[in-house]
């Protein structure tokens, strides 16, 4: 570096590498100005001092000056080097890398570019290259424990990509492929001395040997990674590991009597651990994955948890387990003995840890029973059965709280509500009560209500952040936006507490507003809560980076390996499928109605708003400018690795105007669609918006592809049967294909329907009676048919109101005396009322709906339930707004002018900083 400068400017550059390197930017851009005085062409200089200002962010001339000094030098291993760590610090790593390769080529030995380039490959997952990378490493540095271990990782992550891009790989190339790491690490042993290692370096060596033994696991060696680990038993630190390590091997190679005793003595560590109890009973022969057992096989479990219950006394895992494959009597038994004692001890998850059993076939109504008649014997003897001591009297009210969860999950909202009132009753000051009543008034259709009684729980424990939480939730759900903003600003830092709970990457709050601005039609603050979440997504991806080269210098190679597992799979997590969805949705209704949209109000809106507020932020943006200027001479403490400082910019779109501005709303919702398609490729959801999308876009075998996958992944979901007939419908109107790309678009579909075999020799509207003959007792299928007969032809439009409100409401078989439990869904009932409304256009029809949905929901807001909080008038007489789905015209006053139903403390408290 430098090497073309006089020993006095040589020297100088060295000091612009130090200061860079020890984050003194300052320093490092004086030095390199005293060189440009002199020699102002020099390449190397430049770009180091574009680097530095890079730090300093002033990215803009920090391109510029790298740029000149590639120009000046091309031939300069810095100058590229330079510009791949330029493109690193924003995210452009393919870009960097190219830099990296361009920089090897002029001086192939450097370690630190080859470095620098592998942790980039294994980034973005270029595997073969990030095995080549780590190889030239070693090679130049053998004598270094890092490279050997990055080269045997590097093998190890190519198998897997291997055995992800072949289907039905051959077990032998996967073997070698993962073997070839395990020949690396025992090569690496090879260069030890037999007392290695020392006292200080136990843990990490212990650490590596446990990761191959695991790779002798994973490739099928299971007698030859046992006998490794028995040999290396001396210097493996993690005993727990050890004995979870060798108890699987013995499973696989059918040693379980000695698994079993392996794993009994592990149940003596941790008793409650449920993999434990799985692997126990895999020694035994009497594990199911799907859960189902034959009758002798009961027998032998329930024998075998029985022996286990007297030895491991204290274990609540050892009484939990046998409720889920017990049937009958012996269930009842064993869910007696389960649930009096912690309705004694007061455990308010009780039904949390119960509710999977309600998808057992008969075993919800045994609970019923069973929880009932500890109610009346409680009440009548203050007791239970067959004990002859009283129980403490807080026993009926835990009794009464199950029974309300329990109700409320069978949808009887009535008999819940009447539950956990008298739980109220009998002890008004026990806050779960009060979360309990208001998630059954938000299951019931009455999210006003519920808000006001969770808020009503958090008033009583002003310090618990998870009531604060759920509070905030239940507003959000009543779309009171900005209630639910004040109240979550009482636990965030002083400042905007939008900034923070982005800081905080708290995406149920911003997926819970997106999804209340969305219902309120407020598109542009809905996108920016939506494309939030997907921020927060791409910088857990960036976060990885540290740990390409942490983990494999702390030696921590097995949670690495988990970890990358986990980011290969990280954009199939539920939140950020529900941003996706949230923000196409938002893009189809840009697209749909551009010009009528809530946009044109929402821009009205948003000025007015901007206007009371734009003093607030001229004061803001000072002080941060203020602040900016301050910290110029900050020393490295302020800033982070990469040599940016942590200064927050000021948001130049707070409320989503630019988003609502795009031209072509289907490109962007298209950007999320890839996503959605490659990582959650089996969700009717993702398939369901890939046929919206590419239907606006004419697509037509993008469309069809969608419709493919809907009938493969469910061909009897209603709203799969839409697509079908939706799609040759809008085939079928339109005009005869002109072009050679159209008539080979036609043909493939020609070809292609036969082999439907919904469409096989038959019309569409043909299709859509034998559907209806298949579902003719479902609301939600019934409707669909509807919707397509009155498409496919519009004069039917009487038939098919006629046929949706023909729909009964069927009652679910049960116990006459504990009450009806009706079929139909509230969510489904409001999605009829809508499409009666605005899809085929009969107010009357969806009158005499709403009415009669108003029976069968007498809790809903939406359909004015005799029992609502709508018929209290919480949301009648506002004047000069019109509510959108329970929201107002106006974002900034609709919250405060609405009446909520509240316990009088909320006021009180809301500009409390906690």
């Amino acid at each position: 570096m430098g090497a073309s400068l006089p020993p006095k400017e040589a020297n100088l550059f060295k000091l612009i590498v130090k200061s860079y390197e020890t984050k003194q930017y300052k320093k490092g851009l004086k030095a390199a100005e005293a060189i440009l005085k002199k020699f102002p062409d020099h390449g190397e200089t430049l770009s180091m001092k574009g680097l530095t200002l890079n730090c300093m962010d002033r990215k803009i001339e920090a391109y510029e000056l790298v740029r000149l000094g590639l120009k000046n030098d091309l031939k300069s291993h810095v100058c590229w080097h330079v510009y791949g760590l330029l493109y690193r610090s924003d995210r452009e790593y393919r870009e960097a890398i190219k830099c990296y390769r361009n920089a090897l080529r002029i001086d192939p030995d450097n370690i630190e570019i080859l470095r620098d380039l592998s942790l980039l490959q294994a980034q973005m997952r270029d595997l073969a290259g990030f095995v080549e990378a780590r190889q030239q490493l070693l090679t130049l540095k053998p004598n270094q424990r890092m490279n050997w271990i990055g080269f045997a990782v590097a093998h190890h992550l190519n198998s897997k990509q291997v055995g992800r891009w072949i289907d039905r790989c051959p077990t032998t190339l996967l073997g070698s492929c993962g073997a070839k790491a395990a020949e690396i690490l025992e090569a690496y042993e090879g260069t030890l001395e037999d007392d290695y290692p020392p006292d200080n370096e136990r843990c990490e060596h212990g650490e590596m040997l446990l990761y191959k033994i695991s790779l002798l696991e994973e490739c099928g060696f299971h007698e030859r990674a046992l006998e490794e680990l028995h040999k290396k038993e001396p210097k493996i630190v993690d005993r727990l590991t050890y004995k979870e390590q060798e108890v699987s091997l013995l499973v696989k190679l059918g040693l379980l009597e000695e698994g079993a005793n392996i794993y009994k003595a592990l149940l003596t560590l941790n008793p409650d651990n449920y993999r434990y109890y799985e692997g126990l009973q895999k020694c035994f022969d009497l594990y199911s994955e799907n859960g189902k057992y034959s009758s002798d096989e009961i027998d032998r479990l329930d024998a075998l948890y029985k022996s286990l219950a007297q030895q491991y006394t204290w274990s609540s895992a050892v009484k939990r387990i046998p409720l889920d494959f017990l049937q009958g009597d012996k269930f009842r038994e064993a869910a007696v003995s389960y649930i009096q004692p912690l309705l004694i001890k007061g455990v308010p998850s009780l039904f949390s840890d119960l509710s999977p059993l309600y998808n057992h076939y008969g075993k919800a109504d045994i609970l019923e029973q069973l929880m009932l008649e500890l109610e009346h014997s409680i009440r009548t003897t203050g007791r239970f059965p067959d004990r002859t001591e009283k129980e403490p009297p807080s026993t009926l009210l835990w009794t009464l709280f199950f029974l309300a969860q329990h109700y409320d999950r069978r949808g009887q909202y009535d008999m819940a509500l009447s539950k956990i009132d008298e739980a109220i009753q009998h002890t008004p000051t026990v806050i779960d009560l009060y979360s309990v009543k208001s998630r059954i008034l938000k299951h019931a259709g009455d999210l006003v209500a519920a808000a006001s009684l969770a808020d009503e729980a958090w008033c009583m424990d002003l310090a618990d952040r998870y009531i604060n939480s759920e509070s905030i939730k239940r507003m959000l759900q009543a779309d009171q936006v900005a209630l639910a903003e004040k109240t979550a600003a009482l636990f965030t830092k002083e400042g905007d507490q939008h900034n923070n709970l982005h800081d905080m990457q708290c995406m149920w709050y911003e997926l819970a507003s997106g999804e209340s601005h969305t219902r309120q039609g407020y598109l542009g603050r809905a996108l920016k809560k939506f494309l939030a979440v997907e921020k927060h997504y791409a910088d857990i991806t960036e976060d990885q980076f540290d740990f390409h080269s942490y983990c494999l210098r702390k030696m921590t190679l097995r949670a690495y390996v988990e970890m990358l597992k986990f980011q290969d799979r990280l954009h199939s997590h539920s939140y950020f499928h529900k941003a996706a969805a949230g923000a196409i949705r938002c893009y189809l209704k840009l697209y749909d109605s551009p010009l009528n949209s809530p946009a044109e109000e929402e821009d009205h809106t948003l000025k007015t708003l901007q206007k009371k507020k734009m003093k607030k932020q001229r004061k803001t943006e000072r002080a941060k400018k203020e602040a900016e200027e301050k910290n110029e001479e900050s020393s490295a403490s302020g800033t982070s690795k990469s040599g940016k400082r942590h200064v927050k910019p000021v948001d130049p779109d707070p409320y989503g105007e630019r988003l609502l501005k795009t031209e072509d709303p289907l490109s962007e919702a298209t950007k999320y669609l890839k996503l959605l398609q490659k990582n959650s490729p089996d969700s009717l959801e993702t398939h369901l918006l890939s046929f919206e999308v590419n239907m606006r876009k004419q697509k037509i075998l993008l469309a069809f592809q969608a419709v493919k996958q809907l009938l493969r992944l469910d061909a009897e979901y209603p709203d799969s049967h839409r697509c079908l007939i939706k799609f040759f419908h809008k085939v079928g109107s339109m005009p005869a294909p002109a072009t050679d790309a159209e008539k080979l678009v036609w043909s493939v579909l020609e070809a292609e329907r036969p082999s439907i075999c919904q469409l096989q020799e038959k019309t569409l509207t043909e299709a859509n009676e034998i559907f209806l003959r298949k579902h003719q007792d479902s609301l939600m299928h019934r409707v669909v048919v509807a919707e397509m007969l009155y498409i496919l032809d519009p004069t039917k439009k009487l038939e098919a109101v006629k046929l949706i409100e023909d729909s009964s409401n069927i009652v679910e078989p049960t116990n006459a005396t504990l009450g009806p439990i009706m079929a139909w869904k509230l969510k489904d009932c409001i999605g009829v009322h809508q499409l009666l409304e605005k899809v085929l256009v009969d107010q009357d029809a969806a009158l005499r709906w709403k009415v009669r949905c108003a029976e069968y929901f007498p809790y809903s807001t939406y359909f004015e339930g005799s029992r609502s909080s709508a018929v209290n008038n919480l949301f009648n007489n506002q004047e000069g707004k019109t509510p959108v789905n329970g929201g107002t015209s106006d974002p900034e006053i609709s919250q405060s002018t609405i009446p909520i139903i509240s316990n009088g403390k909320l006021e009180a408290f809301k500009n409390l900083a906690i």
